[in-house]
């Protein structure tokens, strides 16, 4: 194995490992609950969802002359025109089950790409500034891996605040077990309180 492979690897496991990060912040919700706003600016589980899987369909996909199977499952480029928070949330016929298996879908495709390109393979990002838009696979790995961290943080506080599953995995939160909670957020809002 070359180092770019072994790098190439590398980038890939976080990749799919945060996607997946991703997909558990969904188990057990109902409909309502995947869909319900939770911050004032409307952040809701499948609106983070969709908007992840329309990242990696378009950074996997025509940044690299490629294109998803069945590209009107997508939010088309022309519906940011009209709304531009078209990709965070789910229309009417939208389900949690059908945007989870569309991602499943787009993950796999976006595999594909990674798996057939090297990490120099040369792409160009349409929507960035003009000077910017030549990239190489290994730039978009990584931008599209920081992107969906960010995404999947925003889905564990709302899981937190919905009924306190926490961590990466449900198996291992990496959290301590049996930690009192409480008295911890008791004592962090004394210590804010002395600077007040």
């Amino acid at each position: 194995m070359t180092d770019l492979d072994e790098a190439k690897a590398v980038l890939h496991y976080h990749l799919r490992k945060t996607r997946e990060g991703l997909f558990w912040k969904l188990d057990g919700l109902s409909e309502r609950e995947a869909r319900l706003p939770r911050t004032p600016t409307g952040n809701n589980f499948l609106g983070i969802v969709k908007h992840c899987l329309n990242v990696e369909a378009g950074y996997f996909g025509p940044t690299f002359g490629r294109e998803f199977p069945t590209p009107a499952e997508l939010v088309p480029l022309t519906a940011f025109d009209e709304d531009p928070q078209a990709d965070f949330y789910a229309y009417e016929d939208e389900t949690k089950d059908g945007l989870l298996d569309l991602y499943r879908r787009v993950g796999a495709f976006a595999d594909q790409t990674i798996e057939e390109l090297p990490l120099d393979a040369p792409g160009r990002v349409s929507w960035w500034r003009p000077g910017a838009q030549d990239v190489t696979l290994q730039q978009i790995i990584a931008h599209v891996t920081c992107d969906l961290a960010r995404h999947a943080g925003h889905a564990d506080i709302l899981r937190e605040q919905h009924d306190a599953a926490i961590g990466l995995r449900r198996e291992s939160t990496g959290i301590p077990d049996g930690y009192d909670w409480p008295a911890y957020v008791t004592r962090l809002t004394k210590l804010a309180d002395r600077f007040e």
